[in-house]
């Protein structure tokens, strides 16, 4: 293999291209019609050929197999995906790192293709191996309601994925309607006993604002899932005030500007003026 590539909704991409720059390969990006520039834009810079299907994200990442297997390309994802996940499962280890080496009660994972849910449970089944953690994770995921066919086998009880058809979602970073690692993060999850639930694009806003007014951490709505998700789970009982939880937060907000702009408090135009001061008072009702 000459050259690298990868099917991306544009997170995988930028890191792709990142990555095949420094190694000096050809790079080939597939991704699906409505990317948001930004993110097309990172992966641009670093000089890689993009290719932009119009159709999904499935669609995307069979056309990137088809080329693979025709011009002997490393698609990362997927046929030389076991790299990928030993990258992804490096989560854990910076994770229990961080606390000490000891684990937390909880995990809170995005789902797309379900691939990163594994992935962490990979990293901590070896921590444990190897002896450097004790204890059980209890690891859970979350998907947008516009698409979540990974939930929708959680919820009924089924041990395959339906694929989703119709997306429709403003985290299009977790827009994989039909997930290839869906099965295996949907027996990860029934196996640490954690949960699989889903969030509207209206909590998905609201988790990105206190976020931000917060914690002054700025995040893109495919990572801000998992916050939204959080607090469905306290307030449904899911997870006690007590836990210790981690949430994933796995994308900046800085790549989906425009759609975070849109439900954000407009700025105060005003001219040069000492008069126009009141305006700024009255916009915010702190006179």
């Amino acid at each position: 293999m000459n050259a690298v590539g990868c099917a991306s909704t544009g997170n995988l991409a930028a890191a792709t291209s990142a990555h095949a720059a420094r190694a000096g390969l050809p790079c080939y990006i597939f991704v699906p019609k409505g990317v948001e520039k930004e993110k097309l834009s990172h992966a641009l810079s670093y000089g890689a050929r993009l290719v932009v299907v119009d159709g999904t994200y499935d669609e995307a990442n069979w056309l990137a197999a088809r080329f693979a297997e025709e011009y002997n390309i490393g698609i990362v994802n997927v046929n030389i995906r076991p790299y990928y996940v030993e990258g992804s499962k490096t989560l854990a280890y910076e994770i229990c790192e961080q606390l000490g080496w000891r684990t937390p009660d909880h995990i809170i994972i995005p789902m797309a293709s379900g691939a990163l849910l594994n992935a962490v449970d990979k990293g901590l089944r070896e921590l444990k191996t190897i002896g450097l953690i004790d204890g059980e994770v209890r690891i859970s995921g979350v998907q947008p309601d516009g698409c979540s066919p990974i939930v929708s086998a959680y919820r009924e009880n089924r041990e395959f994925i339906k694929p989703v058809r119709e997306i429709n979602t403003i985290a299009f970073s977790l827009a994989i309607g039909n997930p290839g690692d869906g099965v295996y993060a949907l027996k990860t999850i029934k196996r640490t006993k954690g949960v699989a639930i889903t969030v509207s694009d209206r909590e998905i806003l609201e988790a990105i604002r206190d976020l931000a007014r917060i914690e002054g951490l700025f995040v893109e709505p495919g990572a801000a899932v998992t916050v939204a998700g959080l607090k469905n789970m306290i307030e449904e009982g899911l997870i006690d005030r007590d836990e210790e939880v981690v949430c994933l937060l796995t994308g900046s907000g800085l790549k989906t500007p425009t759609i975070i702009q849109e439900y954000s408090v407009q700025p105060v135009p005003i001219k040069p003026s000492i008069d126009e001061l009141s305006k700024i008072l009255e916009v915010e009702s702190i006179a």
